[in-house]
């Protein structure tokens, strides 16, 4: 647990754990889920924003302008992805053929890096 997450409020807490567990809210149900009204809610959400646990952007959601709350960058692990200082030849844009020299090379480095 970070320091900022050490003095976070126990509504805070609770946002903060019900966004890492969606994966992703709307403001307008973020407050509904966690029992508060939306003024505490856009409360609780600003706090997290400021303190970098949350990130928040601007969308349309039943027709209603909000805000999808989403947990931090930093709070997402790409561990899975790599093998030693490669990334996934399957993350981009480009179809990656599994005979390929780069998957090839991915699989080794995976291998060696365990």
């Amino acid at each position: 647990m970070s320091a900022s997450e050490a003095d976070l409020s126990e509504d805070e807490r609770a946002g903060l754990e019900l966004v890492r567990e969606s994966g992703g809210i709307h403001q307008s149900d973020f407050w509904k889920e966690l029992g508060v009204d939306s003024r505490k809610g856009s409360r609780i959400v600003d706090s997290l924003d400021e303190k970098g646990l949350v990130q928040r952007e601007e969308t349309v959601y039943d027709g209603h302008n909000t805000y999808l709350i989403t947990p931090a960058a930093r709070d997402l692990d790409f561990s899975l992805l790599m093998a030693g200082d490669m990334l996934s030849p399957f993350i981009g844009e480009e179809e990656v053929d599994a005979e390929s020299d780069a998957f090839s090379q991915w699989i080794m480095n995976l291998a060696y890096s365990e």
